[in-house]
């Protein structure tokens, strides 16, 4: 510490403009530089406007653009932009690279420095240089922040003719099997749930809607043929609700095996009795679908429970813990690796669909993935 407090006093002597020294930030400077070291893109420290901005996000309501970042590849990228809020309508996707904000290169920054220079208030304006995936030139999207309010879980139960953005032929045309399979299928029935993150309220608004969903089923009379659960942009949370989502689902066994590195596993079981156990399922994911979201498609696959469908997820298999520090900062520091029942790490891979689609870029309005969703509970 010595060459530590050495840097400081000369800093302090010698620097011209006594004007920018800030005490506070030289020592939030020094601590988000010791963490940085680690070259671990999820262990950060976070001083206080970005410790609330992130308790914010899990409280489900904050003001910025309302999307979820990450890092891949050592470039800040757009994980999952979220529903109806300004990013998405402005046109940012999931996998979007970031490299400037309001021109300022986004090299060298932690991602939670980005955080703060995307957030704002309301009303006020962002400026992203973004390169889309697949693309070599970057461009430049003004984004006006809002109001970012952010509902977990949607469920539905509804006929397969009443969903929108997919094209099922309820003819039977050639007479092939797949003709005829879908003949009358319009009428049949399917539950949807879309799960959006893994925040504060998830499981209180999971119950509601599962309750809700599974009482249209046993109403149905063998109608509803089976639920999608559809993961997509899902950015991930708490290790526990993935847990507490999965057991809606299985009957029993390992959901996530914690393993911290040093021998010690810790295994997370089914831990209460689900409401949808025994009916048809697949899972929809892509590349926006992380941590959390991928522990509960890879539990729900490994136990042969269902189908993944989609894209290859996003590829985040650590487990943070927060701590808050005193006066409003915090630090989120990696304490393991996550592991599939099977035991599968898929930290950097992501989780390989069962069935490969992938969204028309020409036609973003029809939802192909959504669509196979539906044929594979109804063939």
């Amino acid at each position: 510490m010595a060459l530590f407090w050495t840097v400081l006093g000369k800093i302090n002597d010698s620097y011209y403009d006594k004007s920018v020294i800030n005490s506070q930030k030289l020592l939030n400077g020094a601590i988000g530089g010791m963490v940085q070291s680690l070259g671990d893109p999820y262990t950060v420290f976070l001083p206080p406007v970005q410790n609330t901005d992130f308790k914010q996000g899990l409280a489900g309501q904050f003001e910025g653009i309302g999307a979820e970042l990450g890092i891949k590849d050592k470039q800040i990228v757009v994980i999952a932009p979220l529903d109806g809020m300004p990013a998405k309508q402005a046109g940012i996707r999931a996998g979007d690279a970031i490299v400037k904000v309001d021109d300022k290169p986004t090299d060298g920054l932690t991602l939670a420095q980005i955080v703060e220079k995307i957030r704002g208030p309301k009303g006020t304006t962002v400026t992203l240089t973004i390169l889309h995936r697949d693309e070599t030139a970057p461009k430049e999207i003004k984004i006006t922040r809002g109001t970012i309010i952010v509902k977990s879980v949607e469920g539905k139960v509804q006929k397969i003719g009443d969903i929108q953005n997919i094209n099922i032929d309820d003819k039977a045309s050639s007479g092939s099997a797949k003709d005829i399979s879908m003949l009358g299928t319009k009428d049949k029935q399917v539950a949807y749930i879309r799960l959006s993150q893994f925040g504060d309220n998830t499981n209180k608004e999971w119950v509601t809607m599962t309750n809700a969903v599974d009482l249209q089923i046993r109403e149905s009379n063998g109608k509803v043929k089976g639920v999608i659960l559809d993961l997509r942009n899902n950015p991930g949370g708490y290790l526990t609700d993935a847990t507490f989502i999965a057991s809606e689902f299985l009957k029993g066994g390992l959901v996530v095996i914690q393993d911290k590195g040093n021998g010690e596993k810790t295994n997370f079981e089914v831990s209460r009795k689900g409401l949808l156990t025994d009916i048809p399922l697949v899972v929809l994911i892509n590349k926006g679908s992380a941590s959390a979201s991928e522990i509960v498609a890879g539990a729900l696959r490994d136990h042969m429970r269902a189908k993944l469908i989609g894209e290859t997820s996003f590829g985040k298999g650590t487990i943070q813990q927060a701590e808050d520090l005193g006066d409003g900062a915090g630090l989120h520091i990696t304490i393991a690796k996550w592991l599939t029942p099977n035991e599968t790490w898929i930290h950097g891979k992501g989780l390989t669909p069962d069935i490969v689609v992938a969204l028309d870029p020409k036609n973003p309005d029809h939802d192909t993935q959504l669509e196979k969703a539906v044929e594979e509970l109804i063939k």
